[in-house]
């Protein structure tokens, strides 16, 4: 499995990330996850609409918060042709607490704590942590990547106007 030592850092420390590092052009890989009733989700069940697909490594932290309740909000503004996925390694149940917690309804939080399917296609899983790395990937009606964010530092939020751009231009 590949991995990218210092690609990410945490509080200024470096931290590796696993997996295959994906390029913009290529096709979405296609992982399974779980929904907050424990039903899997298939990546492939977003093609015919722009995806957003967020990573986050725990939706219980302050940064993580903020960020996923910033595309609930933009989620609602893109309208239907739209769909955003908020994916961390947090249990099933605690994304369905949270949500309803936060009052979030426009974006849907997948986990991926059983295999660290997503985290390690997508080259954005934390080795050291086990937990995802901050990432936004846009990928096109198609299922192509049209659009990726590694945030350097996992504290950090992203450049929500960047990735907002990036969906925006192709709906």
């Amino acid at each position: 499995m590949a991995e990218r030592a210092g690609a990410v850092t945490f509080k200024g420390g470096p931290l590796t990330l696993v997996g295959t590092e994906i390029a913009v052009g290529q096709p979405a890989p296609e992982v399974a996850l779980l929904a907050n009733d424990l039903s899997e989700v298939s990546l492939s069940s977003l093609k015919g609409k722009v995806a957003i697909l967020v990573t986050v490594p725990s939706l219980d932290t302050p940064v993580c918060d903020t960020e996923a309740r910033r595309f609930n909000v933009e989620a609602a503004r893109l309208g239907p042709g739209v769909r955003v996925a908020v994916i961390s390694t947090d249990l099933p149940f605690a994304q369905a607490r949270w949500c309803g917690a936060a009052g979030v309804e426009n974006v849907q939080t997948l986990s991926d704590h059983r295999e660290v399917a997503f985290g390690t296609a997508y080259g954005v899983l934390i080795q050291e942590l086990r937990l995802l790395a901050r990432a936004v990937f846009v990928v096109d009606k198609g299922g192509i990547v049209r659009y990726i964010q590694v945030v350097k530092e996992v504290t950090d939020e992203p450049d929500y106007e960047q990735a907002l751009a990036a969906a925006t231009a192709l709906i």
